[in-house]
């Protein structure tokens, strides 16, 4: 159970530890509970005397948490929501006075949250666009009309002004966008194309966490198309009809076919499969999921033409690719 209530400078979050999490290290409990916060980030604060267990200021990250225990975390604001511009490099893909099309790299968080104040895709742009007006109702999240997950790469439109972000954010609300993205999944789906729906909400037991559900659930559907098999895992071209937080990882996952190296919902452990010493460490090397946003479209919102956007795969996503296919081919 997390209530959470604020004081000048400071958000605090009272917590008791449920059985799920009994033997838990402090530090990976509290960063599984507190949505965005890395654990490195739970550590420092944990050192800097801002966590107290039933009432006494602990500095342990690796004590276990037993169930019924009272955990309070004093979580600083951001020191400062005007943002300031870092020279983080950016593949960008495209450019004009209203919007900017990038490929977003893999570990590149998109805006500020607890644990990544500096650092985000948010700061680069700022650096990247001098003409950049910030819009939208949160300061932390100027121009941002949808986003990737921190470990998902490829094509992402930011508004630059006003004008564009409202009409980017319609096109978004109403699922307008023309997104496919690629994934490297676990077997192989027996048929050639399909879809996956399963309403999807926060997980009780692990709140950080997407599940499927049918309580407080919300509707989505992920449409999905084989293109290529490998015996042991499958390329796959994905649509998404909805758009809900961790959408295609878990519905994979659900399926029965989740996605390589994602540490989360996915596979990160390939020791035990029957492929030669290569593929497994081409696997092994994945940066997190091999999900990429591989296709962008959209409407432009002054010229009304409609525009399209590709980028191919990361580096290590294309090792894995590579890996699999000459295996599958042999």
């Amino acid at each position: 159970m997390t209530t959470c209530h604020e004081r000048q400078q400071e958000e605090i979050f009272e917590l008791i530890v449920d059985e799920v999490s009994e033997g838990q290290r402090l530090d990976v409990y509290l960063a599984e509970q507190i949505a965005d916060a890395s654990r490195s980030f739970i550590k420092r604060l944990i050192k800097d005397d801002r966590v107290w267990v039933n009432g006494k200021l602990c500095t342990r990250p690796a004590r276990p948490v037993t169930t019924g225990e009272h955990i309070r975390l004093a979580l600083p604001h951001p020191p400062t929501t005007e943002l300031q511009p870092e020279n983080i490099p950016l593949e960008i893909l495209y450019q004009d006075a209203d919007v900017i099309v990038v490929n977003k790299p893999a570990g590149l968080v998109v805006h500020p949250a607890p644990g990544h104040y500096t650092g985000t895709l948010v700061h680069a742009l700022l650096y990247h666009c001098p003409d950049f007006r910030p819009s939208g109702s949160d300061p932390l999240r100027p121009g941002i009309v949808h986003r990737l997950d921190r470990d998902t790469s490829g094509v992402m439109v930011v508004a630059k002004t006003p004008l564009a972000f409202s009409v980017l954010s319609e096109q978004a609300r109403n699922h307008e966008f023309d997104r496919e993205y690629l994934a490297l999944v676990q077997g192989e789906f027996k048929e050639n194309n399909g879809r996956i729906e399963a309403a999807l909400g926060r997980s009780i037991a692990d709140p950080k966490k997407i599940t499927i559900t049918g309580v407080d659930g919300k509707e989505a559907a992920t449409r999905f198309r084989v293109l290529k098999r490998f015996g042991v895992a499958s390329l796959l071209a994905l649509q998404l009809e909805t758009g809900r937080t961790h959408q295609i990882r878990v519905h994979l996952r659900f399926a029965g076919h989740p996605v390589l190296g994602d540490p989360v919902y996915g596979v990160t452990d390939f020791t035990t499969w029957k492929v030669p010493t290569n593929v497994k460490s081409a696997l092994q090397h994945l940066q997190g999921q091999a999900l990429h946003a591989a296709r962008l479209g959209f409407v432009h919102p002054t010229t009304k033409q409609h525009m399209l956007f590709t980028a191919p795969v990361p580096q290590d996503f294309e090792g894995a690719l590579s890996a699999l296919t000459a295996f599958a081919d042999a």
